[in-house]
């Protein structure tokens, strides 16, 4: 019996295979092999085509089959992970009406500050937990403002996950996590927000179908069977977005558990059963996974937008031939602090945990007869460390205090110079898993199923790989380093 996932992310899309009984990853694959393109008509405007999600889905699955060689018949189970955040609008035929205006997009900033400033805060924040600010809601009135004729034909919204969900069965549906993340969901009242349908002026017809995260939500169609290689029938069982996916995946359910990534964006995401949100919207509070309106779990979620992807840039564009291993080798040579270098990794985008301010990367105190490629690729990873300690410092101010972080051993937690100078800042022991987004949707989807009868039985096979505690040899260099970081963020900020 085997369980498969898949993660719908920016960069790729993820598939991986498991066998149910012992949680062994039998095969997985990404596509595309070089990052998606994401398209920028426009300064701070992001967007995907919905097609090539689906396109690369199906050459990622076909990879995995190819590997695993399985019959498709004993595949029970199906869970999506996706990107968060984007908007998908649909026709009533199912034809994508525009491409997706995704997560890192910045062109709503305003229409949720002023929606902020007319609702007022002490109206807004209670209900919704969060500023309408940058989310899918507001990316829909843009929509709606800007692109009239194209929102008169819309249909449908969706995020990411239900997408592909909908691809796969034809059932067009969305979760209340999916919902609190887009800014739709009253945590007060329980239900679809009506104080963000009447600001917005939206149909309520618009939203879909609500289903619960974990349950068979649908089954592959004929069609989509055809199409994947797979058995239709087969029960789609599992939606959740990327963070609360992930945190999912490393069995961070219960209050005062910490989850974190750092792919393309970063992330800190701890659970709590207390309803706290940040005043200033910093940071934001969704629907965890195993949220209900009688189980109050709320992911409290940091971003940081410019983190892998501020790697990957100067991968392509400095590093020369060099792979991430020989960077990650290059930078430990440089003392903490890179010698007085620093640089601020916000070239993504809009940052949240910066009022929504587009500030760009930046890079200061740079001295041409001191350093060189290793300082700069130090100061970067230190530079990503230190936004992720600005924003925990955030988070501690609404209870929300990491002692223990725990993330998948992938992405930036590859680089020992990383994971230790995050481990020594935050003063927080870190701990790394084998696993991974999709794989975390495919176990995911065995809950969904009924195959596993409970979350612990799903996580009987989850294998800690390393520990990594805090240098408290190296805390205040990292902290002298950090402070000088912080102190030229307050100039670029005042």
């Amino acid at each position: 019996m085997y369980l498969l996932g898949f993660d719908v992310g920016s960069s790729s899309i993820k598939a991986s295979l498991l066998e149910a009984a012992t949680g062994k990853c039998i095969a997985s694959a990404y596509q595309p092999k070089q990052e998606m393109p994401i398209m920028a008509a426009k300064p701070g405007w992001a967007e995907q085509d919905p097609e090539n999600w689906w396109k690369y889905l199906k050459l990622a699955l076909a990879d995995v089959l190819s590997q695993s060689g399985i019959d498709t018949v004993a595949i029970k189970s199906i869970g999506i992970s996706y990107q968060m955040h984007g908007l998908v609008t649909v026709d009533q035929s199912g034809n994508v009406l525009r491409p997706s205006i995704i997560w890192c997009d910045s062109r709503s900033v305003d229409i949720g500050n002023k929606a902020l400033q007319h609702l007022g805060a002490d109206k807004c924040l209670p209900s919704l937990l969060n500023s309408p600010g940058n989310f899918t809601a507001s990316k829909l009135k843009w929509v709606k403002e800007n692109e009239p004729e194209v929102y008169k034909k819309i249909y449908k919204i969706m995020l990411p996950g239900d997408f592909i969900a909908a691809k796969m069965t034809g059932d067009i549906k969305t979760t209340i996590s999916g919902l609190s993340e887009g800014i739709f969901w009253d945590f007060s009242q329980h239900k679809l927000s009506d104080l963000i349908m009447q600001e917005y002026g939206f149909d309520r017809d618009l939203i879909p179908e609500i289903t619960p995260t974990f349950a068979i939500q649908g089954v592959v169609s004929s069609k989509a069977a055809g199409e994947l290689g797979l058995k239709s029938g087969t029960p789609v069982a599992y939606r959740a977005g990327d963070q609360p996916n992930n945190a999912f995946s490393l069995n961070v359910l219960n209050p005062g558990e910490i989850a974190a990534t750092a792919g393309t964006s970063g992330v800190v995401y701890g659970v709590s059963d207390v309803v706290k949100y940040d005043p200033q919207s910093r940071v934001n509070t969704f629907a965890h996974v195993n949220y209900t309106p009688d189980v109050t779990r709320l992911g409290i979620l940091l971003c940081v937008n410019g983190t892998g992807i501020l790697n990957s840039w100067l991968k392509k564009n400095v590093s020369g031939t060099m792979d991430y291993n020989q960077m990650n080798m290059l930078a430990s040579q440089v003392p903490i602090g890179a010698d007085g270098l620093t640089i601020m990794p916000f070239g993504n985008g809009a940052e949240r945990m910066l009022d929504n301010r587009d500030t760009g990367c930046m890079i200061t105190g740079l001295n041409f007869n001191i350093h060189n490629k290793s300082h700069i690729l130090r100061a970067a990873q230190e530079g990503i460390v230190f936004s992720f300690q600005y924003g925990i410092e955030i988070m501690e101010s609404i209870g929300i205090k990491p002692s223990v972080i725990r993330a998948g051993n992938a992405n930036m937690f590859l680089s020992p110079v990383f994971r230790e100078a995050l481990a020594s800042t935050a003063e927080a022991t870190i701990e790394l898993y084998d696993t991974d987004g999709s794989r975390g949707a495919a176990l995911a989807g065995g809950v969904g199923a009924g195959i596993y009868k409970s979350f612990d039985e799903a996580f009987q096979t989850l294998r800690k790989m390393e520990t990594i505690d805090p240098d408290k040899a190296k805390k205040s260099a990292y902290m002298d380093a950090y402070q000088k970081w912080h102190d030229q963020l307050m100039k670029i900020l005042h």
